[in-house]
């Protein structure tokens, strides 16, 4: 009987393997074992070791390979380039948990796991060229899960590799999208709160812990006030906000409760700085915190620290 497993297979007995999990693209729960002293070259033709069927990928784009322990991945020239940990790389060292961006795929470096039934390196070089059809009929996309790849991680990747495209993300009861062009954050909105600025948005998707990703094909429509902001710029901010918000709400009331004006007021409400004092109007008519934040432009740590202000001054109180 001829052995019909490609050459250098992972599936070789005895060997000390590391997996590649892919966590993301059409073989999403895929995992590939690469074994001490094997050659892995991945791209689009049929007769390579790990072949993946789509555009994005070239013929011949990446080199994986395992040498006294140590896991290496190398460009071999592809056209879109590949990415570790979000940098684009002509060689690399691999370690745990490091993430492989090969056209839509992305593809984490862990400790095997073989689980009966699980895709082998076989059946993943066997059944991918049967995927030709289904990947000319439509564009590639990327999906995932947020717990897999949190969404830092996911728009530092699209930074780096300058991806067009809409990013949806899923939470149990929140949808939002995240329009990138050449890797830069254009737009942003979340379906259940429309009226947020596209900054406020993204700044509250980065909390989301949970839930699902897809990047969809890119969206040309014209949008009124655009960010076209650099990622890196954006998660700094918005992981200085995340922090100093944790601290301000700690000393409000929960985000279900109402704040109500204090009678008397400590003073009349013209003292009050007019942003101050509009904030107290939309407070006071308010049903619950969640609905204050969900109700300005203004970002919610500036929200929050405006409230604050106002509880400590005397003119509001939880309700």
């Amino acid at each position: 009987m001829t052995d019909d497993r490609p050459p250098n297979s992972s599936e070789s007995r005895g060997a000390p393997a590391i997996g590649l999990k892919f966590i993301s693209g059409k073989y999403q729960g895929g995992e590939y074992l690469v074994r001490e002293g094997q050659v892995v070259v991945v791209g689009r033709a049929n007769d390579l070791d790990m072949v993946l069927v789509e555009d994005m990928v070239s013929r011949k784009h990446a080199r994986i390979s395992m040498s006294q322990g140590v896991l290496t991945v190398e460009d071999l020239g592809s056209t879109n380039g590949t990415f570790v940990n979000g940098e684009k790389i002509t060689r690399a060292v691999l370690h745990e948990g490091d993430r492989v961006l090969i056209g839509t795929n992305i593809l984490k470096v862990v400790r095997p796991t073989p689980r009966p039934g699980s895709p082998s390196s076989r059946q993943l070089r066997r059944t991918a060229p049967r995927l030709v059809t289904a990947a000319q009929e439509e564009a590639p996309r990327m999906a995932g899960s947020l717990e897999e790849i949190p969404l830092p991680d996911l728009l530092q990747l699209f930074g780096t590799s300058r991806k067009d495209g809409v990013l949806t993300l899923r939470s149990a009861s929140l949808t939002g999208k995240i329009y990138l062009r050449q890797g830069s954050l254009h737009f942003a909105a979340i379906q259940q709160a429309p009226l947020l600025p596209a900054l406020k948005a993204i700044f509250r998707m980065l909390t989301w812990r949970q839930g699902v990703f897809e990047l969809e094909p890119p969206d040309a429509r014209v949008f009124p006030e655009p960010l076209d902001h650099g990622v890196q710029e954006v998660l700094m901010e918005g992981f200085r906000q995340q922090d100093e918000l944790a601290t301000v709400l700690a000393k409000l009331p929960p985000l279900e409760r109402r704040l109500v004006a204090r009678s008397p007021l400590p003073a009349p409400l013209v003292a009050l700085d007019p942003k101050l004092r509009e904030l107290m109007q939309l407070a006071t008519g308010s049903s619950s915190l969640r609905e204050v934040f969900d109700a300005t432009p203004r970002l919610d740590l500036d929200v929050a620290q405006s409230l604050l202000q106002l509880v400590q001054r005397g003119y509001l109180q939880p309700g």
